[in-house]
């Protein structure tokens, strides 16, 4: 297909279309839509971002014109390649995001296939219902998708899978027409079979199918058997036919991965939210086999859920910045953990259910330990369980997991033989899997480790996938349970559910779509398996030489490959969480952690270019990454996407140079040490609304900000002309960072004072500036040299009894996360020293308030309302609750945090003209509107940025913690 043909359809659309033209950004979208969460990787010919039904309609006609297919798209965490393709890509995700309708009488709510589940369940919440399918990614998985995917979810074995909860879709046919589908009487039947339009002619065809005899007989010989409930092999036309229900082509829709049409809506079942008191049974076994046998004693007490989770995932969350917390409840070493929920109107209740199971599991010897975790804290089990597939891609090596039989399924009274049968045949092999997920629902995710770059590698994906469809086959199993045949699984449909049962398939897809526009090449008539792949086997490329260390991640490019493609990084400000802000507030796919990393990686992998990185699509995908560090912590794979720009720009750099505005802000630090010289003069002119608008021009910055202004006396000089007012106890070192020295002088003269005043002395020893600055803007090689003197310097001084403490969280912490990841061999254990005793003055206050060294008498008894935003880097250390913790210490002192993410500033981000809309619609989506609510409560901010923020989006001013305890000082 030429540009000129894909120009044409441009000008038609009231949405966007981007396809290849000489132009980065286009060329950007195309990558970015490359993969999905599969293994598979492939340039679509265009990326669509339909605004409106004309649209797509527009797009059918166009498809249907020129041979093309559409591939459907919404979270884009399909797992077997539904929606990687060489046609038109169709995002859904941007413009048909909305909850339409809701009837509370009849408990259904009608959607656009855009709308995620969580933030669906969300707006439901204060009816009291909820949509029940719940898949591991639900906090960004769409409608459209699981309809698409049939998905099911750890609680589907009482809440059903999507199938079960849709009531009715609205569907564009391969002419541009509507056809609403939903359960028939043989009366309303009989109507659809008289239509004179494409509808009719479908259900004709599709009548004339199912009444055949023989075919009814294929049907019911061919499926999988009754007990098992995970059955998404094909077309559900086992279901379609069944003589006790009505004739619904839902049952047909879902699972069919956008081959039959383009959903508008859908319309769900809903159901009352669950009991509220929860508790998960986490029973421990020495062995998988012995879990398998224990599933299906669990399954005999009605749990809510039985989720497997092995050891593998459990060791990644040994060391895990998130998920280290979530390992409480861990007994030893177990191989294998069984997670079993169960719901009841009080405490006791669920006690009593869990007490039952495991008298029952004890009396046959299963299990060794059986903790049961109850109320909120179970989330934190379940954070671990639906973490499973990103937490295993930390695996060093090549060899890494594999989707290939992880959405194989057998009856759960099957398991224990299957899983034994799995083993066997991985054993042959030599290949090692991690297994986790719905034992319950006889689901099992379990995933090889295959090193696909090699051609023994990708062998065995083609052979283990071969060797399991007979495993399948022996239990009347589903090769797909819930993650979808697509272009993964298709080419086994034929072998586990017979040649004549797939001819049926094939029709169904000619009666829908007989020239292939609706996501050729998916369920039927699929490419080989092992065929478009992301990696080209044999294609090792030469190591990338960095200024950062890379080697506790085996090089960028192992650190890129990390993402699995789970799409965590797509959630909303809904669910909470700071990754990824700019995408939160674009809805652009280009702007997740996930397209950042593909870009790279494929760039990495593939460019011809002695400088691999000096390219314009990754400039162009790099661009709007606010370098929040989110990704290191929430991302389950920790792909440390702020490590990975800076260190591109500093190769760009080398290539091409850095521009003037890109240099000014570098050396911040240099620039406001002048203006200090001269403060009165400096604040007047960015005081000025016309002396401050032509350096904002001249610099690049949106006019509508406002300059930070320097103090009249710096830190340094203020303290080095001072002795302490007060006999000290106790020491500590003071890191007088470059906003704090020149532009927030007043708040670190206020934590002196505080620190003295509660009995410290306060030592500022010699340093130079963090190199925050250099680090934002990727001037990686100034800040190593930075890095040097300040660990060469402060190392030999500190300790546990004398640790360094920062004010402004983004400097104090880049002593404790960059410079380990900038030092030389030579001075990397000093590096590590320094980290160990460098904190933020909230985590050592909190510290010593627990050792009794700060008294409560010190503060004042009266009563305040405090409302906090967390700093990035303290939500990605885990620290906000250090700052709650020392807000909470006055007595009357009522405290809560504000559910933001990024405020959007990010340093410079938001002083940039070009980026100042986003960072105002990162602000927009939770903080500002939180101030703007917050009354007379005060408002606080440890960082810098957040404060400036706070002030130029709400007129309000935001207060340190330190400013906050300061003030409640009884003097």
């Amino acid at each position: 297909m030429n540009k000129e043909v894909l120009s044409s359809l441009s000008p038609n659309l009231n949405g966007k279309l981007y396809y290849d033209q000489d132009i980065a950004a286009h060329k950007t979208m195309l990558m970015a839509y490359a993969t999905d969460a599969s293994i598979y990787q492939e340039l679509p010919m265009a990326v669509a971002i339909p605004q409106d039904e004309a649209d797509i309609q527009q797009l059918i006609n166009f498809a249907k014109s020129h041979h093309m297919t559409l591939i459907p798209r919404t979270a884009g965490t399909s797992l077997a390649g539904q929606v990687v393709g060489s046609g038109i890509v169709l995002d859904m995700s941007r413009c048909f995001r909305d909850i339409l309708e809701l009837n509370l009488q009849e408990g259904w709510v009608r959607v656009q296939p855009g709308v995620i589940r969580d933030d669906l369940n969300a707006f439901l919440k204060p009816y009291g219902l909820m949509f029940g399918p719940e898949t591991s990614t639900a906090s960004r998985a769409m409608i459209g998708g699981m309809v698409g995917n049939n998905s099911s979810g750890l609680h589907s074995i009482v809440w059903g899978d999507t199938r079960q909860n849709l009531l009715s879709a609205t569907i564009l046919l391969d002419d541009g027409s509507r056809m609403e589908i939903e359960a028939l009487s043989p009366a309303q039947l009989l109507q659809k079979l008289h239509l004179k339009n494409r509808e009719g002619e479908i259900y004709r065809q599709l009548n004339d199918l199912l009444t055949d005899k023989a075919n009814r007989n294929t049907i019911a010989n061919g499926y999988p058997k009754e007990t098992l409930t995970r059955r998404n092999t094909g077309y559900a036309l086992d279901l379609l036919a069944a003589e006790d229900r009505p004739f619904d082509l839902c049952q047909l829709l879902a699972g069919s991965e956008g081959t039959l049409g383009i959903m508008l809506e859908a319309k769900l079942k809903l159901m009352p939210l669950p009991p509220a008191q929860v508790g998960v049974l986490c029973v421990h076994f020495a062995d998988m086999i012995s879990c398998m046998h224990g599933n299906i004693i669990a399954l005999r007490h009605a749990p809510q859920a039985s989720e497997l989770i092995d050891k593998y995932i459990l060791d990644f969350t040994v060391g895990h910045p998130t998920y280290q917390h979530n390992r409480f409840f861990i007994s030893g070493d177990p191989a294998a953990l069984l997670i079993v929920e169960f719901r009841a109107e009080t405490a006791e209740q669920v006690m009593a259910k869990a007490e039952a199971l495991k008298a029952d599991l004890q009396a046959q010897s299963l299990g060794y330990a059986y903790p049961l975790v109850i109320g909120d804290q179970a989330n934190l089990v379940w954070d671990v369980r639906k973490a499973g597939l990103g937490l295993i891609r930390n695996l060093p090596g090549d060899s890494q997991p594999v989707n290939l039989i992880e959405d194989c399924a057998v009856a759960p009274e099957d398991l224990p033989a299957y899983v034994t049968d799995v083993q066997a045949l991985l054993a042959e092999e030599g290949v090692l899997a991690s297994y986790y997920a719905h034992a319950g629902a006889g689901e099992l995710h379990i995933e090889p480790f295959l090193n696909l770059k090699s051609p023994k590698g990708v062998q065995q994906f083609r052979r283990i996938l071969e060797k399991t469809s007979d495993l399948v086959l022996k239990y009347n199993g589903s090769l797909s349970g819930e993650h979808g045949d697509g272009r993964l699984r298709g080419e086994f449909i034929s072998k586990v559910l017979g040649q004549d049962v797939y001819a049926l398939l094939q029709q169904v897809k000619y009666i829908f779509d007989p020239m292939g526009i609706f996501n050729r090449h998916k369920i039927v008539d699929t490419p080989q398996m092992d065929t478009s792949l992301r990696y080209t086997i044999g294609n090792t490329p030469e190591a990338v030489k960095t200024y950062f260390d890379f080697t506790k991640q085996e090089g960028i490019l192992r650190l890129a490959e990390k993402c699995s493609g789970s799409g965590d990084c797509r959630k909303t400000e809904v669910s909470g969480g700071t990754m990824c802000p700019s995408f939160m507030a674009t809805r652009d796919e280009k702007d997740t952690t996930r397209a950042r990393a593909n870009i790279l990686r494929q760039f990495l992998t593939s460019s011809t270019q002695k400088n691999r990185f000096a390219h314009e699509e990754i400039k162009e995908v790099m661009d709007l990454c606010l370098s929040c560090k989110a990704c290191k912590s929430e991302c389950p794979s920790q792909v440390d996407m702020a490590k990975m720009k800076a260190e591109f720009l500093q190769h760009y750099y080398d290539q091409f140079g850095a521009s003037f505005r890109a240099k000014m802000i570098a050396h911040f630090t240099t620039l406001q040490r002048i203006a200090s010289l001269a403060a009165p003069l400096y604040n007047a002119i960015v005081r000025s609304s016309l002396a401050s608008a032509i350096v904002k021009r001249v610099i690049g910055f949106a006019p509508q900000r406002s300059l930070p202004s320097v103090a009249d006396t710096t830190l340094q000089r203020w303290k080095s002309r001072r002795s302490s007012i007060k006999v000290a106890t106790r020491k500590v070192y003071f890191f007088c960072d470059e906003f704090t020295n020149y532009n927030d002088a007043e708040i670190g003269r206020k934590a002196i004072l505080l620190l003295e005043h509660l009995g410290y002395e306060v030592i500022i020893p010699a340093h130079k500036e963090s190199g925050r600055t250099y680090l934002s803007k990727g001037f990686v090689k100034e800040a190593k040299e930075l890095a040097r003197h300040n660990v060469q310097a402060l190392a030999s001084l500190v300790s546990d009894q004398m640790p360094i403490i920062g004010l402004e969280p983004s400097a104090i912490l880049t002593l404790r996360d960059e410079y380990l990841d900038l030092a030389d061999a030579d001075w990397k254990p000093a590096a590590q020293h320094l980290a160990q005793y460098a904190l933020t003055i909230d985590e050592f206050l909190d510290q010593e308030m627990l050792r009794g060294h700060i008294a409560k008498t010190a503060f004042t008894n009266t009563a305040k309302s405090l409302k906090i935003h967390g700093h990035c880097y303290q939500k990605a250390f885990q620290l906000m609750q250090h700052t709650t913790s020392i807000l909470s210490f006055p007595a009357n002192y009522q405290v809560e945090l504000i559910p933001s993410g990024c405020c959007g500033m990010a340093g410079s981000f938001g002083y940039e003209k070009e980026h100042y809309e986003v960072s105002m619609k990162i602000a927009e989506l939770v903080l500002l509107p939180a101030v703007r609510a917050a009354g007379e409560s005060i408002i606080v901010a440890a960082g810098t940025s957040c404060r400036h923020q706070i002030a130029d989006g709400s007129g309000r001013r935001a207060f340190h913690p330190v400013e906050v305890l300061y003030d409640a000082l009884i003097l």
